[in-house]
């Protein structure tokens, strides 16, 4: 993964990283809740030589006594010293088990030892504490012989006895808060990346670049309003979903001004990816631009551009190719720009057929001679042949890629049943793309200033209705 990776796991799992953060804390105020809490009363003790000797003497007997305060510790928690201890306190507890609660420490250099209990009763605690400070006295006593004079060489001396603690050393609820949020945020992470890893839906040019090295042309903004205004640069000119195909137009004059056939298949991998819409708006605004378009419904097995465009469909491209018409007989005029339009006709048994046919051929030809850009509407590539062979006669296929919807595989299936045929991919058009978030296209996180629009204000009702009334008087069926 690239840096641009992780910071798209960012913000598009930014709401399950604060999701699981937030579970952290709550884990974590939950755990301290419920936790019992523990007190810790500490005693310290002394440990020194008693002799009345030299100085010499008295040097030999401090090194001595640094040298055994180790030894000493590890002493506090053996049976010896604590049996005393539960019996005089009748403590309901085994030696084993109150050494699992009592921590004898010394810092290197002294000879001090900190005697340290932890229980679940302040009063507890500190009595046991004072207890064992006292039993070690006495065991100490016992295990380093006298001298001849009767006394023990090694004195134990109590420095502080233990109080009664007053505040809880655990449960530490701010660090178990804290930890609560390290790993929130960590699983957070870690989750929104094992979503990102295992999501193999295209969503923008980079998932595009991972399968083919094809040009990528432009995006078009998603539109949740697309059924309801499937020419949606003659409904709402001036949407950002309008621009886009606008964009798109002048992506794709760069490729018409080559030596290269001026026909292009626009097709897609799955159905529902917006290739029947992006093809009736991309022919529009071309045509508006002043360049002689045919549109020709090459979907001969589920037809939509006469739908979508109003016009009558009954004859087409199909009586074209049989020889039941003359093209210039079912050619319709669409609009005041020049657009014309070839519908599909009646749909014959043989679609994959017909379109590789040498009619077909011929008739690509003618059209290329009679318009500046011919685009063909096609099926899907992955359920049927059609596109793949249609493409191979043309300039090229135009895939459109629906953001969100296709995957990396039906893309690479795609793309490899052009290059079986040798049909050439003319680039890829990424459709339904949302106008924010991290996948965005460029031209959606912008407003274009003009005061209404997708995504903006409501177009004025009278503009609106004028916009339909020139429709309506524009189109010829």
């Amino acid at each position: 993964m690239e840096l641009r990776d992780y910071l798209r796991v960012l913000r598009k799992g930014w709401v399950l990283i604060l999701a699981l953060m937030l579970v952290g804390v709550a884990s974590g105020s939950i755990f301290s809740i419920l936790q019992t809490p523990q007190y810790q009363a500490r005693s310290k003790v002394f440990v020194s030589v008693q002799s009345a000797g030299t100085v010499s003497e008295l040097s030999q007997g401090s090194a001595f006594t640094q040298n055994q305060v180790k030894s000493y510790t590890d002493v506090i928690t053996t049976p010896a010293v604590l049996d005393p201890v539960i019996k005089s306190l009748s403590l309901d507890t085994t030696a084993q088990s109150l050494a699992d609660k009592v921590v004898a420490t010394t810092a290197i250099g002294t000879v001090v030892v900190d005697i340290d209990v932890t229980d679940s009763d302040p009063a507890r605690a500190s009595a046991t504490a004072n207890a064992i400070a006292a039993s070690f006295q006495t065991v100490v006593s016992q295990l380093v012989p006298a001298d001849a004079t009767g006394v023990s060489p090694v004195k134990i001396t109590v420095l502080q006895e233990a109080l009664v603690p007053t505040i809880p050393v655990s449960p530490n609820t701010r660090l178990n808060i804290l930890l609560g949020v390290v790993i929130g945020i960590i699983a957070g992470i870690a989750v929104a990346s094992l979503r990102f890893a295992l999501d193999t839906k295209i969503r923008n040019e980079h998932d595009v670049e991972l399968v083919t090295d094809a040009p990528i042309l432009g995006g078009i903004a998603f539109d949740p309003r697309a059924t309801e205004r499937p020419l949606v640069v003659q409904d709402d000119p001036r949407s950002p979903r309008s621009e886009s195909f606008r964009t798109l137009r002048t992506n794709l004059q760069f490729l018409t001004a080559s030596e290269a056939p001026r026909s292009y298949v626009i097709t897609s991998s799955i159905p529902g990816e917006g290739k029947s819409t992006s093809s009736a708006n991309l022919a529009i605004v071309t045509a508006a631009a002043g360049t002689r378009v045919v549109i020709i419904d090459a979907d001969l097995r589920k037809p939509k551009l006469a739908e979508y465009l109003g016009i009558e469909g009954g004859a087409g491209l199909t009586d074209v190719l049989v020889g039941r018409a003359e093209l210039s007989d079912v050619l319709q005029r669409w609009g005041t720009n020049g657009l014309m339009v070839l519908p599909a006709g009646r749909i014959p048994p043989n679609p994959s057929e017909l379109l590789g046919s040498e009619s077909m051929i011929r008739l690509i030809a003618v059209l290329e001679s009679q318009f500046d850009l011919v685009l063909f509407d096609a099926p899907p590539l992955l359920p049927v042949t059609d596109a793949s062979i249609l493409a191979k006669h043309t300039g090229g296929a135009l895939i459109m890629v629906g953001a969100g919807k296709a995957h990396r595989g039906q893309l690479k299936g795609s793309v490899a049943a052009l290059k079986n045929v040798g049909s050439q991919i003319a680039g890829v058009v990424l459709t339904m793309l949302p106008t924010k978030g991290p996948d965005s296209y460029g031209y959606g996180r912008y407003g274009y200033g003009y005061g209404y629009g997708y995504g903006l204000e409501e177009e004025p009702k009278s503009t609106a209705k004028d916009r339909r009334s020139a429709k309506a008087a524009s189109s010829v069926s």
